[in-house]
């Protein structure tokens, strides 16, 4: 496995010298001049300024075919002054009838589900990361940073303004960004950008420069280049002072707490260091009003994954969150401050040095909780990046938890007094966009487990050494193939408390091949086949799992996509396992288990108002048993005002005895108001089986001025209770707890 690592390794360095060119749009130009009137956000565009103004229009297709320019008109421009950039984008319709197509009038939309115009700035004309925003046809806005060269983090807050007016043949929307809401290098006067257009009556996406088919829009190595007619002006002094103050009820039914009253407060600062430097600081923070995570049935033998849903660990997190790989991720934030944890104070620096320099810097306290006996901690964290080659990077990240003043308590839990992990990578991106992929290394440290008479502990080759990560992978993506191979090695030993690796020890090879085809003058945009295998391995170099996977998708010109697979397993078991995960009795570690299934998956077409999907799952499953999955989800828009969603999943396992048959439904409804698009009401409802749980999450959100929010959140847990009905029930079902908070943030500029 080593001597494959250092080969792939040494062909992800040797790939860049291959690809060294000028950026591929470099021809597309649109020049930006100080605007010569006020401009007023009216969707009139009739001042002066938008008159002299340059034009990007011509736009190019991109879907559904990609090799003509579109046929649905764009008209682009720019302006500034002391404080703004300005854009106006007149977005004609097409030649199909019919009204504009939007989920709603929330922030942050969908972009499958919205006809929409983006604009996507590389600031500093690094390829790599940038600053995106936009809106639906209705006015909704969209806002997020660019990161790894394409993907945008939408959790991103700023202010900016815009408004949206619709005519008989077109939208016109223009936007306001100030200065001070975005990150640049003082003196530079080009920057990246596009503008990506989307209209779903006539299935068009199209884009101001070329951008073939298989790459989404939002990729910084295919921008054309914004010049300025001078260095854009300094924002001058930028801090931000947001202030909050909650209020709120809680009650527990479960264990007879009676009513609590809670109040709380807290403040978030941002400061800017330098014009591409941030400062961020937060003391006793509070993230009530976050949407609770999307439920799951759980069949996996390791932990399951949610993603991070808090502001602070968002903006600017990429640096941190994107270090390694999916699973092998030396930090996680949801580590620090869940589950009851108080988050007293922390800091994030992060930004760009210059062109080629990252820096980010991130300090968390969180304070003791006395139940569990767990202490005080600190966790700091340290990533530096060096861009290299035309876009690939080198990055290096410290990690450091550790106790404060900790004495273990006697009947409580043991908890470490540190874990830290060193790690480097190199991250691969082409400059013809074809080529990507990543090396990595990781050592975490930690203090040596104490032994006592009752707990003999490990002999010194168990817990000593092995506590190194090796991992590296290369991924080739073309218009028709997909080629991608990819290898990890992790120690027994090695240990991440502050991120997320569910699985150690082991050694894992994975290969994916795919070909797409390209038919023309037919109703199917694209089809074709993928292979992936995948094969892990212990620490003595004997197999534990492995899966191949053929699937075949098919993407019709309508945007409706079909797949059929179909796949076999086979597992030895390193532990024991309850294949239902409900604390039933388990399977045996050393087990054998092979099995093979098929299944199919199918998405509507997105520019109905009435969407609709489902997926399907049969075969075996361990112990010989068999297991049947179906899903369905479904939705219905009266747009732009209310969006109706509905999630059904159900899972039938038959096993031997002591399991036979079990069964589990996951059920989650979700409704969506918005009244405008600064005032939302959102109920999201979700009735796990396996878990015996119902949770209901209301809430009200009323932006009363850009980045400054009311809210009011109502959360119920529910636990099944059969045909018991008693007090306070809803239904079969009996109050766990309940929870009423009512919040307020202000955004202050100083």
């Amino acid at each position: 496995m080593k001597l494959l690592l250092n080969l792939l390794v040494g062909y992800l360095l040797l790939t860049p010298l291959y690809s060294l060119a000028q950026k591929k749009n470099e021809n597309y130009q649109l020049h930006i001049s100080r605007a010569t009137s006020p401009i007023v956000l009216d969707g009139a565009v009739d001042e002066p300024a938008w008159q002299t103004a340059e034009v990007a229009t011509n736009f190019w297709m991109v879907l559904p075919m990609d090799t003509s320019r579109a046929n649905v008109r764009t008209d682009v421009r720019m302006a500034y002054d002391a404080q703004n950039i300005y854009l106006s984008a007149v977005c004609y319709h097409g030649n199909v009838e019919g009204p504009y197509m939007v989920e709603s009038l929330r922030r942050d939309w969908a972009f499958p589900k919205n006809d929409n115009f983006i604009l996507f700035m590389d600031t500093f004309d690094d390829q790599t990361n940038g600053f995106t925003f936009g809106t639906n046809a209705a006015g909704a806005q969209w806002d997020g940073l660019i990161y790894e060269g394409s993907k945008a983090n939408l959790s991103w807050d700023n202010k900016w303004f815009s408004i949206v007016k619709n005519y008989p043949d077109r939208y016109v929307l223009e936007m306001a960004i100030p200065f001070k809401t975005i990150r640049y290098k003082k003196g530079i006067t080009r920057w990246g950008i596009n503008f990506s257009r989307q209209d779903l009556k006539t299935t068009e996406k199209s884009s101001w420069t070329p951008i073939q088919r298989q790459f989404p829009t939002a990729a910084l190595a295919l921008t054309g280049v914004l010049i300025w007619d001078q260095a854009p002006p300094q924002p001058g002094p930028n801090i931000s002072l947001i202030p909050y103050a909650l209020t709120g009820l809680n009650r527990d039914y479960q264990r007879g707490i009676p009513t609590e009253n809670r109040f709380n407060a807290g403040l978030d600062a941002k400061v800017a260091v330098t014009s591409s430097l941030n400062l961020d600081l937060t003391v006793n923070p509070d993230f009530s009003q976050v949407d609770v995570d999307q439920q799951v049935t759980n069949l996996d033998r390791y932990e399951l994954f949610f993603p991070e849903k808090r502001q602070f660990f968002l903006e600017n997190g990429d640096q941190f969150a994107n270090f390694g790989y999916s699973t092998i991720r030396p930090f996680f934030s949801r580590r620090i401050g869940l589950g009851g944890v108080p988050i007293r104070f922390g800091a994030r620096l992060s930004g760009k040095l210059n062109k080629d320099w990252r820096l980010g810097v991130m300090d968390m306290q969180t304070g003791h909780v006395d139940a569990t006996g767990l202490p005080a901690q600190n966790f700091a964290v340290l990533a530096l990046q060096r861009r290299v080659f035309a876009r690939s990077n080198i990055g290096i990240m410290f990690v450091n938890k550790e106790a404060i003043n900790y004495e273990s308590v006697a009947n409580k839990t043991l908890y470490s007094r540190y874990n830290r992990n060193l790690g480097i990578e190199y991250n691969l991106a082409s400059a013809n966009n074809l080529w990507s992929g990543k090396a990595l290394y990781i050592k975490s440290f930690s203090p040596q487990p104490v032994t006592t008479p009752e707990t003999p502990g490990l002999s010194p080759e168990q817990t000593t050494g092995n506590d190194e990560v090796y991992a590296a992978n290369l991924q080739y993506t073309s218009r028709r193939w997909l080629l991608g191979g990819q290898l990890e090695s992790v120690g027994r030993n090695y240990t991440a408390e502050a991120g997320y690796v569910p699985r150690r020890g082991y050694e894992r090879s994975l290969a994916t091949l795919g070909y797409t085809f390209l038919p023309t003058a037919s109703p199917v945009l694209n089809h074709g086949p993928t292979l992936t295998s995948t094969y892990f391995f212990d620490t003595v170099w004997k197999q534990s799992d492995n899966e191949n996977l053929l699937s075949y998708a098919v993407t019709f010109r309508s945007r409706s996509i079909f797949t059929g697979w179909v796949a076999s397993d086979y597992v030895r078991l390193l532990q024991p396992f309850d294949p239902t995960n409900t604390g039933r009795e388990t399977l045996a570690t050393g087990t054998s288990h092979r099995w093979t299934a098929w299944g199919t998956s199918f998405v509507s077409k997105p520019q109905s108002v009435f969407t609709y999907g489902f997926s399907t799952r049969y075969g075996g499953y361990y112990a010989n048993g068999t297991r049947l999955n179906l899903t369905a989800d479904v939705g219905y828009r009266f747009q732009p005002y209310v969006s109706l969603a509905a999630s059904v999943s159900y899972n039938d396992i038959r096993l031997p005895q002591p399991w036979g048959r079990t069964t589990f439904w996951l059920v989650s409804p979700r409704f969506d108001l918005t009244l405008t698009n600064t005032l939302y009401l959102t109920t999201f409802v979700q009735y796990n089986e396996q878990q015996k749980n119902m949770n209901v999450n209301a809430r009200i959100q009323w932006r009363y001025k850009p980045a400054s929010d009311f809210f009011l959140v109502y959360t119920d847990n529910y636990l099944p209770n059969a045909m018991q009905i008693g007090q306070d029930v809803p239904g079969f079902f009996s109050v766990k707890n309940r929870a009423l908070v009512l919040k307020w943030t202000y955004w202050w500029n100083l």
